[in-house]
């Protein structure tokens, strides 16, 4: 009576991948970093401005909901800024370009 057999061992579970524990990135910091950076390659801007509208938005939803995400909002908000500034540069030089080149027009006429 001692020689029963014994149950199979349980099969081994395959393992898995660590779950992420960290804080969610707030999607508005992400729309603020792209559109900063899409505001140089060719959306002008309006892609600045968007920036700088998403960027606080999602600063204010950071403080708020304790999402991550609040340096790449940051780094959308300077992109926006800096490309706005630079924007007002190169309208301020083709303004005072024409007004110039109007004075120099008049002058050699008059």
């Amino acid at each position: 009576m001692g020689t029963e057999p014994s149950a199979p061992p349980p099969p081994l579970m395959p393992p898995t991948a660590p779950v992420a524990t960290g804080r969610p990135t707030n999607t508005l910091a992400i729309v603020s970093l792209v559109a900063g950076v899409a505001s140089y390659i060719g959306f002008f801007g309006i892609g600045a401005i968007v920036a700088i509208i998403t960027g606080h938005m999602a600063r204010r939803q950071i403080k708020q909901t304790g999402e991550a995400g609040d340096g790449l909002a940051f780094i959308g908000l300077i992109l926006g800024y800096v490309h706005l500034a630079l924007l007002a540069l190169v309208l301020v030089g083709i303004i005072l370009v024409v007004a110039f080149v109007g004075i120099a027009a008049s002058q050699r006429t008059g």
